[in-house]
């Protein structure tokens, strides 16, 4: 790994590039399983018994 004190500005950028891109598509996959539930239980919630 590099030393993130002597990395040049391009690399620390690139770093930066990468760690956002990384929690943009953790994010849309949390958001993606939380929809997929919503829709597989959703028809259980409305039709619950009386």
């Amino acid at each position: 790994m590099s030393d993130p004190n002597r990395e040049s500005e391009a690399e620390s950028k690139a770093r930066r590039g990468r760690n956002i891109a990384l929690a943009v598509g953790l994010i849309l996959f949390v958001i993606l399983v939380f929809v997929v539930t919503i829709v597989r239980l959703g028809g259980n919630v409305v039709t619950k018994p009386l």
